[in-house]
């Protein structure tokens, strides 16, 4: 085939157990490759990447780094394009402020993170970083529209091998709680850009004096986008909390579950509001002493445990004000992390799944399981995660083995509803008003509001959206039950329902569009019956319940294969979910074992080198048949990754993977010269397989030394990854 300026297939570099697994997978991808001369290239999206491609005149020549994101940004608006893209960390601050530390640690002469920028410098500084923080990836890389789900070989083994799942009671006092009203449901208002009014815009606040200030100008909208602005008021926010904590029943945990990542603006700051209520006695007497330590509430209890260390006077009142609160939702009860540690800890796509999952049930600070009020204080999606807790009391937990499958179709492309993950979001500096104004003067959106106000904008734009229906309603084709999860009385649905429902004329079909409550009811439902159903959503419910159904149905959302087609005709596939991460890396550092699933990955390249063929690569064809095939034996064999030390982990898996896929692409008939290749190296791992496995595993149960965390040295990772030398051998 010939070869282009653009690599055949880009494989990301990224962060925590994803990339560590790519330290033991790629070397396989890459030695099977070039056998059909297909070129598989890297780029680093990792967040030390992106810090030190963001301060290039604080580096030595040496250290410097090309802007990968930039790269493939340009990459993905091109027909050319095929990239695989595994989950990368939407930084928080803190995880953002550790990775600077552990970079400066390795000899980077990077600033610090300035908490209060004053001087015009450290103004720079801090917007180069606030340019890392939350989702700053896949905003850029997502140029098409999400279709999410399981492939048929994960959703059939799930059926035959059900996970564990916790049974519910109908007098579960596990529930969801959020405010009753001046939230950003309430005082959301939307409109769609005519052709009149496309153009530049920008956002303005307007203090009680009168006094105008541009808060984010050079805005431009096309006709026919749709534009939100709404915010969350800080005061009616503080009043819930309170409300919530004072009003806990005995034995139930108090939680709350926010995206401290992806709403890299808005959600930090609420969280902030949850620990400064929660240690309100604590604030009163100390507040300005923790203040002057550099703490903010936005940093979470962890920060202030870690500031206040040694004080004994300060963590004796500490401890005292969390004793005389209700018990909370531990994210580790055994090293005492709690609810409100740290902002990134509870992420609620992965959190509220995992409670649903376990029966309603969360880990107290007795290291005990016990009911759990989970906090969700904006009504946007909160009904969502209601309705599924109350189904459950009703029903019972879900059998899995009949269960049918839940598939997503997700409006992404273009930043759509990227709420809170980009600079159009604010806190209120002054009681004032707000505004979305137009180049021709017209005001789209206006807020009155108080200082500390939580205050956003989104947009969709036209081509995204009218893709997005298309995609939808070509799903709904292949798999027979569907719905759009809109609701018609919120401001930004209203204005998408006025482009589905003339699409769907169009099409001649019918697909019910449904409040997210309901459509919850429903989808489960249809589920229990073993029918399949596509959820069609907007990107942030993209985002959650991409997490929720296949964790209910296949016990995990790692597994789940996105295919993101391209609006340019190239393709991004997209690997499934990280939020466990952070856990699996841990327990590599500590007993060598890595327990993460490489399933998605799997799928992923399968898909990739399938895209290559219908460009006319037979051979990626071969390979990616080869895949599935593979795939399916690692799960009917049992060769996944288990918790445990000394039992399968992701080394062992991509050992079986590599044989099966040399096996099934030695047996193929389509490519003798395939064949003939891959025989040689099927026979060779299957007769040395008793070795390579005892030498993938010689090293478990004892701590092991990566060189960093979220810049690791390449040379120990690849020793402790690929620590056969047999394998290596063969594999090349």
């Amino acid at each position: 085939m010939a070869k282009t300026e653009t690599p055949d297939i880009i494989y990301t570099v990224v962060d925590e157990a994803p990339e560590l697994a790519s330290a033991s997978l790629l070397p396989i991808i890459r030695s099977f490759a070039s056998a059909a001369d297909i070129d598989v290239a890297t780029r680093n999206i990792s967040v030390a990447a992106r810090i030190l491609s963001a301060f290039p005149d604080y580096l030595t020549e040496e250290q410097r780094v090309s802007d990968d994101l930039v790269e493939l940004g340009d990459l993905v608006k091109t027909p050319d394009a095929n990239v695989i893209k595994l989950p990368n960390i939407s930084a928080s601050v803190p995880q953002l402020v550790a990775a600077i530390k552990e970079l400066q640690s390795q000899g980077y002469a990077l600033p610090d993170y300035p908490e209060d920028p004053q001087t015009d410098a450290e103004k720079d500084v801090r917007k180069r970083y606030d340019g890392i923080k939350g989702s700053a990836v896949n905003p850029v890389l997502r140029e098409g529209n999400s279709d999410r789900r399981a492939a048929k070989a994960v959703k059939e083994y799930a059926k035959a091998n059900p996970h564990s799942m916790g049974e519910w009671s109908k007098d579960s006092k596990t529930h969801v709680a959020s405010m009753s009203g001046d939230d950003f449901f309430a005082n959301e208002q939307s409109t769609t850009i005519t052709v009149a009014q496309a153009g530049g815009a920008k956002i303005t606040f307007t203090g009680e004096d009168g006094v105008e200030t541009v808060l984010k100008d050079g805005l431009k909208y096309a006709e026919g986008t749709i534009v939100d602005g709404t915010f969350l008021s800080a005061r009616a926010l503080r009043d819930f909390v309170k409300t919530e904590v004072a009003s806990m029943e005995p034995g139930v945990l108090f939680s709350v579950h926010l995206k401290a990542t992806m709403m890299k603006v808005s959600d930090p700051i609420i969280f902030g509001h949850f620990v400064s209520v929660y240690l309100e006695d604590f604030l009163v007497k100390h507040g300005a002493e923790v203040e002057a330590m550099g703490w903010s509430p936005n940093a979470g209890i962890g920060d202030l445990e870690a500031r206040i260390k040694g004080n004994a006077a300060l963590e004796a009142d500490l401890k005292a004000a969390l004793n005389a609160k209700p018990p909370m939702y531990m994210v580790n009860s055994d090293k005492g992390i709690t609810n409100l540690h740290v902002p990134s800890d509870v992420i609620i796509d992965a959190s509220m799944p995992a409670v649903i999952r376990a029966g309603g049930i969360g880990w107290g600070p007795d290291g005990k399981a016990a009911d759990t009020k989970c906090c969700i204080p904006d009504n946007c999606y909160a009904g969502v995660y209601d309705e599924t807790i109350n189904y459950f009391k009703e029903t019972g937990k879900l059998d899995v083995t009949s269960c049918g499958a839940v598939s997503n179709v997700g409006l992404m492309a273009q930043k759509a509803e990227e709420y809170g993950s980009h600079p159009t979001t604010f806190e209120a500096p002054a009681n004032g008003t707000i505004r979305i104004v137009l180049d021709n003067g017209d005001v789209i959106t206006e807020h009155k509001m108080e200082k500390g106000d939580i205050w956003r904008s989104a947009t969709a734009n036209k081509a995204p959206i009218l893709d997005w229906i298309k995609l939808g309603i070509n799903r709904t084709k292949a798999t027979g039950l569907a719905a759009f999860w809109l609701d018609k009385t919120r401001a930004h649905d209203a204005e998408l329902i006025k482009y589905i429902e003339p699409a769907l004329k169009e099409a001649g079909i019918k697909i019910p569009i449904m409040a997210p409550r309901e459509a919850t009811r429903f989808t489960l439902e249809e589920m229990r019956k073993g029918n399949d159903v596509v959820t069609v959503t907007g990107n942030v419910l993209r985002d959650y319940l991409t997490d929720l159904f296949p964790i209910l149905e296949l016990g995990t959302s790692a597994k789940m294969l996105s295919i993101v087609s391209l609006m340019q005709g190239g393709g991004l596939f997209e690997t499934g979910a990280g939020g466990s991460a952070p856990k699996h890396v841990q327990q590599l550092m500590e007993e060598n074992h890595l327990r993460w699933d490489s399933l998605g990955e799997f799928c992923a390249l399968g898909e990739s080198f399938k895209f290559l063929a219908d460009k006319g690569d037979a051979k990626a064809g071969v390979l990616g048949a080869a895949i599935e095939d593979a795939t399916q034996k690692v799960l009917e064999n049992g060769n996944s990754p288990e918790r445990k030390v000394g039992s399968n982990d992701n080394r062992t898996s991509h050992y079986w993977f590599a044989r099966y896929w040399a096996e099934a692409l030695a047996a193929q008939g389509d490519d003798a010269e395939l064949a003939a290749h891959f025989a040689t190296i099927a026979k060779e791992l299957a007769e040395k397989g008793e070795t390579i496995l005892s030498e993938l595993q010689a090293g478990e149960g004892k701590p092991v030394d990566l060189g960093g965390y979220y810049h690791g040295d390449p040379v120990k990772t690849a020793a402790v990854m690929r620590p056969s030398a047999t394998l290596n051998a063969i594999i090349g």
